[in-house]
């Protein structure tokens, strides 16, 4: 380099330093010092509304601080207890000290589950409990429904909660529902939502059969229909087969826009009791209708929502692919600050331990679960849907269905769309790295990571393929290969499980729900506290394209965040299922309390 240039350079930069270093001492600089550490900056800061002081778990690198401040529902310091005296305006700043209460930490997220599908089974079904027999369903439970309906006028009777397990060698036949009941459609759906039982009119309305048994459908794409030793329709549905026989039951009757905000509003006060404060829910068109989106945008003008509400239109194998490709598109409509109508829900198989899942090798009798799309109709839906704005939020349990999926996501899709995965049993070694390279997401039920004594001997014993006997939801993983993965629920479709984040949480760190006292499960994959509070908050956010605004305790961030009732940090591993929330905050406003 000539070296008069050389010394030019170096004046230019002695003078760029001197010229900092006084607009510095003069106090012009007043970004992250003058803000955080107001203290030093010789500034004097903004008045907040609310000063938090505690220990507070931010999910920004796992760093822990004293305090916070908030002002117009946003953070605007984040730091020391004795930085945040500095907003505290005595008489009009409230100021909350948690410290040695418990924690103080962001709001947390759940990346999917059926809440609005669960509480509109209250009002318009009938809950079927998990440990209910098939004698119980057919003497009692059905009865009862029966009777309901007509008590309201109803057109449909419909429920949901039997267990396969239980009802495997007993099924109930559509004879015995129409000895019960005839002259209205009955559909009752498993406590996975991906079988159903229903009696001859409800099969008779889809166009399965006639009423004198003629059959007229012998398979619905991507699912299975049952049939009896005569031939006919034995009323047992799974997969795809039920989610057609369904949509000829009243739909808008069952599930109207005065059912929905009903059901909305129950939802919410359920979610911000347990601390959620970001959700996605994963079938939002369950009932043909787009009354869900319509009930949160109605209650979001009123300013009456306090949660972040992901929404999803569904695309069945049987289903016109464009047509509801252009409804998931024109539901952005429906789209505001705390509504998130961002996403398509297709399913690539069914679920591993029932034997439906996309897997390799094959299931101990040699058959293959259900598979419900080609790769290449994967990525042209993938492909259309990314470029009509729409990210695809895809069920998908076996291995073999992962990696189909995942090569449509990388054939068709935009990596900027995180495109995501749900639920996901297993995976091939090699498809962790490809997931990784191209921005997919998974939001995983950590909850899920454990298994009675019983139920390990049972799946040992040949009950699911070969090398996933004591193997199943993995965690660790997606973390060490630098995939951003959330946590789901997936209620209510529990499975026995808990739905709140810290009993959650603890079956992720320890492999053990502790009521059944069992072994841990695949200790391999289990995650730290701070990697379970990751996928629990901030995960969360990103996965809804919200983590500039939300998921992590930030100066500028909205202030959603909880007062726990526990360190769940450092309290015993068996004693995180205790903690509880005792306050939700959610934009700075306390939106519930203990």
């Amino acid at each position: 380099m000539n070296s008069n240039i050389s010394m030019r350079m170096k004046k230019k930069s002695l003078s760029f330093i001197a010229v900092m270093s006084v607009m510095i001492g003069m106090g012009m600089l007043v970004g992250c010092s003058s803000v955080d550490n107001p203290s030093s900056g010789g500034i004097t800061p903004e008045k907040a509304d609310l000063v938090v002081y505690g220990k507070v778990f931010t999910s920004e690198g796992n760093q822990v601080v004293e305090a916070f401040a908030v002002k117009d529902g946003k953070y605007v310091y984040v730091g020391d207890k004795a930085g945040a005296e500095a907003f505290v305006e005595e008489g009009k700043t409230e100021v909350v000290d948690y410290s040695g209460k418990g924690l103080v930490m962001p709001g947390c997220g759940n990346g999917h589950a059926h809440y609005t599908l669960g509480y509109a089974i209250q009002s318009v079904g009938t809950v079927i409990g998990y440990e209910d027999s098939p004698e119980r369903f057919l003497k009692e439970i059905v009865p009862a429904a029966v009777k309901k309906a007509k008590d309201n006028d109803a057109k449909a009777i419909f429920g949901q909660g039997w267990n396969l397990m239980t009802f495997e060698h007993n099924m109930p036949t559509r004879q015995q529902l129409d000895a019960i009941c005839s002259d209205i459609p009955i559909y009752f759906a498993d406590e996975e939502g991906h079988k159903g039982l229903a009696n001859t009119l409800a099969l008779v309305n889809a166009g399965i059969m006639k009423a004198d048994g003629t059959v007229l459908k012998k398979e619905i794409r991507g699912g299975e229909i049952g049939f009896a030793a005569d031939g006919t329709p034995n009323g047992f549905l799974s997969e795809q087969a039920g989610t057609y026989t369904r949509s000829f039951l009243d739909n808008e009757n069952l599930f109207s826009i005065d059912i929905a905000k009903a059901t909305m509003e129950s939802v919410q006060k359920h979610l911000l009791s347990e601390g959620y404060t970001m959700y996605v829910d994963g079938y939002s068109t369950y009932f043909f209708n787009e009354n869900i989106f319509k009930a949160a945008q109605q209650i979001d003008q009123a300013g009456d929502l306090h949660i972040v509400l992901g929404l999803t239109t569904e695309l069945d194998s049987w289903m016109d692919m464009e047509k509801v490709l252009d409804k998931a598109a024109d539901a952005k409509k429906y789209a505001s600050t705390r509504v998130k109508p961002n996403w398509l829900k297709i399913f690539v198989d069914g679920t591993v331990e029932p034997g439906t899942g996309f897997v390799e090798p094959l299931y101990p009798d040699g058959h293959q679960g259900v598979v419900l799309w080609t790769e290449e109709e994967l990525t042209d839906i993938t492909r259309k849907a990314n470029e009509k704005g729409v990210t695809v939020h895809t069920h998908v349990m076996g291995n073999k269905g992962v990696n189909r999926i995942v090569n449509a996501y990388i054939n068709g899709g935009n990596d900027e769309m995180r495109n995501t995965l749900v639920h996901v049993h297993s995976v091939y070694p090699e498809d962790y790295k490809r997931m990784a390279d191209h921005n997919i997401y998974v939001t995983e039920g950590m909850l899920w990571h454990h298994f009675s004594n019983d139920k390990q001997e049972l799946l040992k014993a040949g009950y699911v393929p070969k090398g996933m006997e004591d193997k199943s939801y993995p965690m660790k993983s997606y973390f060490d290969h630098g995939i951003v993965m959330s946590s789901h629920s997936d209620f209510p479709a529990l499975s026995g499980s808990p739905d709140d984040p810290f009993g959650i949480m603890e079956v992720a760190v320890t492999g053990v729900y502790y009521p059944e006292q069992a072994k841990p499960w695949w200790p391999e994959e289990l995650l730290t506290r701070e990697q379970a509070l990751t996928a629990l908050t901030i995960n969360v956010a990103k996965q809804m394209f919200i983590e500039k605004e939300r998921g992590s305790i930030s100066t500028g961030k909205y202030a959603d965040f909880l007062l726990v009732t526990k360190d769940v940090l450092t309290c015993p591993e068996n004693e995180i299922h205790e903690a509880k929330t005792a306050a939700t905050y959610f934009e700075g406003k306390k939106v519930f309390s203990m």
